[in-house]
């Protein structure tokens, strides 16, 4: 247990414990929804970066030498 409370993270063991818990607190049910949220945030994020990289090529002035 030392391991979780400050002086390094564990292995699997730790990891198991931890999700346990988690389950235990939540629910396996909240704990999807979660991932789901987090999976679909992270897509619109990457899509954002992604538009904002097109739009910036668009926008840079063309310079004709």
């Amino acid at each position: 247990m030392f391991t979780i409370l400050g002086l390094g993270f564990g292995g699997p063991y730790d990891i198991a414990i931890i999700a346990v818990v988690l389950i235990v607190l939540f629910g396996g049910a909240k704990i999807a929804e979660f991932g789901r949220s987090a999976g679909q945030g992270l897509r619109e994020f990457k899509k954002a970066t992604k538009d904002d990289e097109v739009m910036a090529e668009v926008d840079r002035p063309k310079v004709i030498e």
